[in-house]
């Protein structure tokens, strides 16, 4: 398995070696933040120095930042019991809380009328389009967004925002809800004081110590132009998607977009065939967002940008990040074009066939 190269980045980036070695340490204290020992205190010392490193790296109040299991908890924190505009290119942790109504335009965009109301993503998952938050906007996924695109929450004039460790090298099962200072949310997990009474349960020290190291880390790699290195390699590999296949689409290319993230759509491909393809030639890719448990269904996403059933059914993800380098994505455009050629010439069979 040593040959397989990871494509896969916006469903989850590899971890990273500053969040391994941060859990680790972490591992090593055995005191409950709660408690008023010296072994509680410690531990309470860490979660305190990790909302620090958080909010820094958010550009937000350490005080406003909570922790929680997720990016998909911290949404249901931000959007339960509220009467919350969307649209359908949203996560389907917001949109099982808002009606997707905001209009989507063919790069992907949406158009907010009541920011009050509403709520936006910063950057999409699945064609990787960023959008224009507006000021006074209620509540923003800012998962895909953060650490990849510089942002800063003090400056963007949103409500609320939410993130998750494990899209930024982070480990899995931990993220935090972030709040513009007087934001009043309802608590959905009952039943002690943590997180200022916002949600309850003992903190999760060791993903929480990942969590911050990760956050520092990303954060170094953007300031040092390491994404806009990716993106020089994204669009190697889409002039390279190209030369394979001269009808193949990118969603979202001409629109504002993440650095890493390619949307590619074969006409009369399916998705699911071409990721099952390409994990057997040794490429981790996607068709479409990773979180309903391995099912493939039809990309919403896609489909409110106006793309037919036929043309959704046939597009596929490739993410990258640092350390993905123009010999990887060559390597993966020749190997998807020799795959799409052989379909094209068993399609092109069949059809044959079914004349005679």
């Amino acid at each position: 398995m040593t040959d397989r190269v990871y494509l896969d980045w916006n469903a989850t980036a590899p971890l990273r070696p500053e969040a391994r070695a941060a859990m680790a340490a972490a591992c090593d204290l055995v005191g409950n933040p709660s408690s008023v020992h010296a072994e509680g205190r410690a531990a309470k010392a860490l979660v305190e120095r990790a909302r620090g490193q958080i909010a820094t790296a958010l550009g937000a109040e350490a005080a406003d930042i909570v922790f929680t299991s997720g990016a998909t908890e911290a949404a249901a924190l931000a959007c339960a019991g509220r009467d919350l505009l969307s649209a359908e290119v949203e996560h389907e942790a917001v949109l099982a809380w808002t009606d997707p109504v905001l209009p989507v335009d063919a790069d992907g965009r949406v158009t907010v009328a009541d920011p009050g109301r509403s709520t936006l993503q910063l950057a999409n998952s699945e064609t990787g389009a960023v959008q224009d938050l507006p000021e006074g906007l209620a509540v923003s996924d800012l998962t895909q967004g953060f650490g990849k695109i510089p942002f800063a929450f003090d400056w963007s004039g949103i409500a609320a925002g939410f993130v998750s460790a494990h899209k930024l090298g982070g480990p899995k099962g931990v993220g935090a809800l972030v709040l513009r200072p007087g934001t009043e949310i309802a608590a959905q997990i009952r039943g002690g004081g943590q997180e200022m009474g916002r949600r309850a349960g003992t903190e999760n020290l060791i993903g929480i110590a990942g969590f911050a190291a990760a956050a520092e880390a990303a954060q170094r790699d953007l300031a040092a132009g390491l994404w806009d290195e990716v993106a020089e390699v994204r669009n190697i590999l889409e002039k390279a998607l190209e030369a394979c296949a001269p009808d193949v689409t990118f969603a979202a290319r001409t629109a504002p977009r993440l650095p890493n993230t390619v949307t590619l759509i074969a006409p009369g491909w399916k998705g699911e065939t071409q990721v099952m393809q390409m994990d057997l030639a040794g490429f981790a890719v996607s068709a479409g967002s990773a979180c309903s448990s391995g099912k493939v269904r039809p990309s919403r996403t896609l489909a409110a940008m106006g793309f037919d059933p036929l043309a959704a059914a046939s597009a596929i993800r490739v993410s990258i990040g640092p350390g993905i380098g123009r010999a990887e994505v060559e390597r993966f455009a020749a190997a998807w074009g020799r795959a799409r050629a052989r379909h094209g010439a068993r399609a092109g069979h069949e059809e044959l066939a079914g004349r005679q």
